[in-house]
C-alpha cells in the first residue's frame, strides 16, 4: 500500500502506456507500464484504464494525476489543443485541461503546433520530454532530436520553441521494410550494430545527396543482387539512407549548428548517436525515460507546488 505520493505521472503514447507514482521527494515509489495506448483505451475506456493502473499499485484516492501525450489528442480522452510556435516551455502547465466528471485531480498537457502554410507542424508528447530536458540543459540556443515513429528536430531558445520539423522516418522505415520491393533484401535480417560501416555510409551518402533519396533506397536491393550482401548489412544500409536523409532536412531547416541534444535511449538512440557524430556534430545525449518524468515534474510542481 502507497500511504504517500505527491502525484502519478503518465506518458500515454498510441501504442503504450507508462505510469510512475512519484514521491514528494521526486523519487518513482511505483512504476506500470503496459500496451494500452490511446488505440487500447479509445475503446476500453480511459478511466478504467488508468484506473486499473492506479489499482495495481494500490495508489492513494487524493493522489492528482498528470498526463502528457495522445489522451490528449482530438480522438483521446479529452481534447488539450495545442501551444502555438514560438512558445514558452514554461507556459504548457498552465495550458493543461482538467478531466470533468472524474473522483481525481486529473490534468492532461498540451501538444504545440507551428501554424506556419509552408511548414505547418504538431507534435504531442515530445514537449513534454522537451520541458524535461530543457531544465537540463539550462540557457542559451540548442538544436533537440527526439526520434522515434515521427522524429522531431526542435529549436530551443533560452526555455521558447521557435519551430520545429518533423521526420516520418520510423513510420518510413516499417512500410519500406514491410511493403516494398526492399522487403527482400531484408527478409529475416538480424539486428546490426550502430557501428556498421554499411550503416556509416548510408548516412554520408543520403546526407550529401538527398536529391537522389528514391534512387538511393533502391541502390540496396540492387547492390544485393549484385553482391550478394546480407540481410543484416542491407537493413543497415536502408536505416542508414532514411537517417541521413532526416539528418539533411533538419540540419537545411535549422541552419549552422554546433552540437545536437539527442533525447533517446536504447537502440534507436545509439543509432542516432553514431549517425550524427559521423557526420562530425557534437552530440549531448539525455535520457528519454528521465527527460519525460522530468517534464512531467516541472508541469506538475506548477499545477500542484507543494
Amino acid at each position: 500500500m502507497i500511504t504517500a505520493g505527491y502525484y502519478a505521472a503518465v506518458d500515454w503514447g498510441t501504442s503504450s502506456f507508462r505510469l510512475w507514482i512519484i514521491g514528494e521527494d521526486g523519487a518513482v515509489v511505483a512504476e506500470r507500464r503496459s500496451a494500452e495506448g490511446m488505440t487500447t483505451a479509445a475503446k476500453t475506456g480511459f478511466h478504467a484504464v488508468l484506473d486499473n493502473h492506479l489499482s495495481a499499485v494500490s495508489a492513494p484516492a487524493h493522489l492528482p494525476i498528470i498526463i502528457c501525450g495522445m489522451a490528449g489528442a482530438r480522438q483521446g480522452w479529452k481534447e488539450a489543443g495545442y501551444l502555438e510556435t514560438p512558445a514558452a516551455l514554461s507556459a504548457i502547465a498552465s495550458h493543461a485541461i482538467a478531466v470533468p466528471d472524474v473522483d481525481r485531480d486529473i490534468r492532461i498537457l498540451p501538444g504545440l503546433s507551428q501554424r506556419n502554410d509552408q511548414h505547418p507542424d504538431v507534435m504531442r508528447g515530445e514537449e513534454t520530454q522537451l520541458l524535461g530536458a530543457a531544465g537540463m540543459l539550462g540557457g542559451g540556443r540548442h538544436l533537440v532530436c527526439m526520434p522515434g515513429t515521427h522524429s522531431k528536430w526542435v529549436r530551443l531558445a533560452d526555455g521558447t520553441v521557435e519551430g520545429f520539423s518533423t521526420f516520418m522516418t520510423g513510420e518510413l522505415f516499417e512500410v519500406i521494410s514491410r511493403h516494398t520491393i526492399l522487403s527482400h533484401a531484408v527478409a529475416d535480417a538480424d539486428g546490426f550494430a550502430a557501428e556498421s560501416p554499411a550503416f556509416a555510409e548510408a548516412v554520408r551518402s543520403a546526407r550529401e545527396n538527398p536529391a537522389l533519396a528514391t534512387n538511393l533506397l533502391f541502390s540496396v536491393r540492387a547492390e544485393q543482387l549484385l553482391n550478394n550482401t546480407g540481410a543484416a548489412d542491407a537493413r543497415a544500409r536502408l536505416s542508414g539512407t532514411l537517417i541521413g536523409l532526416e539528418i539533411a532536412g533538419a540540419l537545411a531547416a535549422a541552419g549552422r549548428v554546433d552540437g545536437i541534444c539527442l533525447v533517446a535511449s536504447g537502440g534507436l538512440g545509439a543509432l542516432y548517436r553514431t549517425a550524427l557524430e559521423s557526420q562530425g556534430l557534437t552530440v549531448r545525449v539525455v535520457d528519454a525515460d528521465e527527460a519525460v518524468r522530468a517534464g512531467l515534474a516541472a508541469a506538475a510542481q506548477a499545477i500542484w507546488p507543494l
